[in-house]
């Protein structure tokens, strides 16, 4: 069975709306789901290997036709390479049927990349390398060797002509030499030619076989994801490559389709049950670079999931994301303002600069408060929604570019005031270093990647450890997206996300993030000048 009834007296949600996937704190009912779910997990022994190296589990309560209230549970992909394990939400389209089109295709293009690799470690051809290579060294070193000859000739003619010698004999000789080169560098070249003709064909036989394996592996994704058929709320279905025709990628990321989310609302809506509530858990360890909490809950990535579920949640009454709501204002406290930039405090929950959405943004507040348009307020730098602070305004685009110059060049110097979720008991004050790139999968989140990313470093001071939380003061020296988040959150740097901190750590009433101060050189009057914001936690 895949659907799970509940006792009555636990169907409390039946006439609330279905949590927003991309923001929430889980219904109490649904964390304790998972709590009966993580002691069968546990004694799963088949599985302890993989999911204990990392696995997302989701749990949705529904209702039946019946008004009976029950409970799905999924996993993300497969566990053991199966889509099937009873009482578990099944694959939307299950691809891994033996002698199926895409095992057997897939084998296709595994037997072709074993030709790859046996054509590229040919040890026929790696002899054959080393033979050239050292054929065109030998080469190179009787041309040189004849090139001094021919120096040292030239050199004696030019002495001898000097002395008043004969020309026409000298400049026979001259010619000869040259003669003798060419038919030097042709003898070399054609002992080479032979050589070269067989590796490049083989090169030219591994690029053939990497693009056919390209055109081969392409051509099974989109077979694919044909074959995952998505319904939504209203009965309408789609193809994955209908629903991501109109995203900017334009054809759905790998494993699109098998995530938590859309398996549950998938067997809710081809078995008649109403979605009430759904959460997403981690499981296990953080995947290399990302920042994952065994136990925490997180949302829908936003890559892979978010153009699936915003069609598959059409029909379905849902909670508005709060991160796109707006909390209209009118007013911002000025810390400090002079005809040529202006310096606020930003709350918590504002966004910068105009977003996408119709979000009312710092800037725009800010432009009416002091009776400017937001065009003639230009921004200088930036600070997450959800965190607070020192907020800095150019009130002309000369002023603009010499600050965020000043800003590139390291010669702002800024001050965060973070509280941490935990104790911390390392050093006291020293320096991470953890370069970042972003995690398009999971946008907006920042993942360290020592191979694309770029430098981030931020220097920590412990203010004070007790009652379960750090207060910590944070000193980046770079201005990279997250970067603080990332750096107090990831096992390398201080292991403790920030309170409040949704996307690297647990949720709370705000993130305890505040920028509480700017230490700068003014860009026109050269005054050094220092900008606070109170820290309100």
């Amino acid at each position: 069975m895949t659907l799970y009834f509940i006792d009555p007296t636990d169907n409390i949600l039946s006439n609330n709306p279905l949590n927003c996937p991309y923001y929430y704190e889980p219904h109490p009912l649904c964390a304790k789901i998972f709590a009966e779910i993580s002691r069968e997990i546990e004694g799963m022994e088949a599985w302890r290997d993989e999911v204990d190296g990392g696995k997302m589990f989701g749990v949705m309560i529904v209702t039946d036709a019946a008004g009976r209230t029950g409970y799905l549970k999924a996993y993300s992909g497969q566990i053991g390479g199966r889509e099937d394990w009873e009482g578990w939400v099944p694959a939307v389209f299950d691809y891994l049927q033996p002698d199926g089109y895409f095992v057997t295709h897939e084998e296709e293009i595994t037997e072709l990349n074993r030709q790859i690799d046996r054509a590229v470690q040919d040890i026929r051809m790696t002899a054959l390398r080393a033979t050239l290579q050292r054929a065109k060294a030998e080469g190179e070193r009787e041309i040189e060797a004849f090139r001094a000859v021919m120096a040292a000739s030239k050199a004696e003619r030019r002495r001898r002509r000097e002395a008043g010698e004969d020309d026409d004999a000298m400049t026979r000789e001259s010619q000869h030499q040259k003669a003798e080169m060419k038919r030097l560098k042709q003898r070399v070249a054609e002992t080479l030619r032979p050589m070269e003709a067989t590796l490049c064909a083989n090169d030219e036989h591994i690029v053939a076989m990497k693009r056919r394996r390209k055109e081969l592996s392409d051509a099974l994704q989109r077979w694919l994801f044909s074959q995952f058929v998505m319904r939504n709320g209203r009965g309408e279905c789609r193809t994955l490559l209908d629903i991501f025709a109109a995203t900017p990628q334009g054809i759905p990321p790998s494993g699109a389709g098998e995530c938590c989310a859309p398996k549950m609302l998938q067997y809710a809506f081809t078995h008649g049950l109403k979605p009430l509530a759904m959460a997403e858990y981690w499981w296990g360890r953080s995947p290399a670079g990302e920042i994952r909490h065994h136990g925490q809950h997180y949302p829908a990535c936003q890559g892979k999931c978010r153009p699936i579920l915003d069609f598959m949640l059409q029909g379905v009454a849902v909670e508005p994301n709060p991160l796109e709501a707006d909390e209209p204002t009118d007013h911002l406290y000025i810390i400090y303002k002079d005809a040529d930039l202006v310096v606020i405090d930003k709350p918590a929950g504002m966004l910068s600069v105009p977003g996408k959405g119709q979000r009312l943004s710092a800037q725009e507040v800010l432009a009416r408060q002091i009776g400017v348009v937001a065009e003639g307020l230009f921004c200088v730098h930036r600070l997450d929604m959800q965190t607070s602070g020192v907020l800095m305004f150019a009130m002309s685009l000369t002023v603009q570019r010499e600050l965020q110059r000043m800003f590139a060049m390291r010669e702002v110097r800024k001050m965060y005031t973070a509280l941490l979720d935990g104790e911390y008991k390392g050093t006291a004050e020293g320096e991470i270093s953890l370069p970042l790139a972003p995690d398009f999968i999971h946008r907006p989140m920042q993942r360290v990647d020592r191979e694309e990313g770029k430098e981030a470093v931020t220097a920590y001071r412990i203010v004070a450890a007790e009652a379960g939380q750090t207060r910590v003061a944070l000193y980046p020296h770079t201005g990279r997206t997250h970067q603080l988040r990332v750096h107090c959150a990831h096992s390398e740097g201080l292991a403790m996300p920030i309170v409040g901190d949704d996307l690297y750590g647990r949720h709370a009433t705000r993130m305890m993030l505040h920028a509480t101060t700017l230490a700068f050189r003014h860009p026109v009057s050269g005054v050094e000048m220092e900008v606070k914001a109170e820290c309100p936690f």
